[in-house]
């Protein structure tokens, strides 16, 4: 089994790269854990692993195991992949999540490319889609507090960020204007984040140095595999829809009915931009 998961490993060190576009090259990887309420009811959290590509131009932010899911979906031979990592975690007498491959948070957040803006795609149900938006868009005001974050005396920052009150924890001592998910702009890494409530909540776990490791445009697996162009206030919208009713979309999405009725569960689910009204 050990053999077969470095096998894994290294095809999927390939498929990041084959056939994508390489847009930058990273000098710093960050590695965010990822905490978000998966339901406001239950308060019931999920968790996720986020990977920032930090180069001198562009950055790339996005799911370690989303990219893992896309990955695989890239080799020829990705049915019988998944199927092994499938049978594995049946094996076990308790699964856990992370015993296969599934996606999580399907955002891939690219900071200055093109220049000035920001490029996300993201996805719902069987289709991906691609928008642009405002880099940098947060007006931090910087307050007086500090605390320490993996050895690196932070500062505190907060501002109103499309209905959501922020707080972060940024390094000076790490020149890079960046951070998780759509945050930066502040002078140093932004190393923890948080909303008012905590319903979502970024802290960093890992800094590593690397030398040349490209930044490519993730291509998409799903549907038409194509991105479909929108906007970012029109992706919300139908995200929101979604979540709401899943079921209900997928049939209006495919015409298949899955034979939903008004008894079914609704997911009550805060996004994390909350403008989209």
């Amino acid at each position: 089994m050990k053999y077969y998961l470095f096998i894994i490993v290294f095809l999927l060190k390939l498929s990041n790269t084959y056939g994508q576009q390489t847009i930058g090259k990273t000098y710093l990887e960050c590695q965010y854990k990822f905490l978000y309420a998966k339901d406001t009811l239950t308060h019931k959290m999920q968790d996720d692993l986020l990977l920032l590509q930090v180069g001198e131009n562009i950055s790339k932010c996005y799911s370690y195991f989303s990219n893992q899911v896309d990955s695989i979906y890239a080799l020829p031979n990705s049915s019988e992949i998944m199927k092994e990592h499938l049978n594995y975690a049946f094996s076990k007498k308790v699964i856990n999540s992370n015993d296969y491959p599934h996606k999580r948070m399907k955002t891939y957040v690219y900071k200055n490319y093109p220049e000035g803006k920001m490029t996300v795609t993201d996805g719902l149900s069987l289709q991906d889609y691609v928008y642009e938006d405002e880099l940098n868009a947060q007006d931090w005001q910087i307050q007086d507090s500090i605390k320490n974050i993996l050895g690196y005396p932070c500062q505190k920052a907060k501002c109103n960020f499309r209905g959501r009150q922020w707080t972060v924890w940024f390094a000076s001592d790490i020149p890079v204007s960046d951070g998780p998910w759509k945050l930066g702009g502040l002078p140093g890494l932004i190393m923890e984040a948080y909303d008012q409530g905590i319903q979502y909540h970024f802290m960093i776990i890992g800094l590593q140095k690397v030398e040349g490791e490209p930044i490519v445009f993730s291509n998409t697996y799903v549907g038409s595999n194509r991105f479909e162009k929108t906007s970012r206030k029109d992706f919300l919208k139908a995200q929101k829809r979604y979540l709401m009713d899943m079921s209900g979309y997928i049939e209006l999405e495919t015409s298949i009915d899955l034979g939903s009725n008004a008894s079914q569960k609704i997911m009550r689910y805060d996004l994390l931009e909350l403008d989209y009204k």
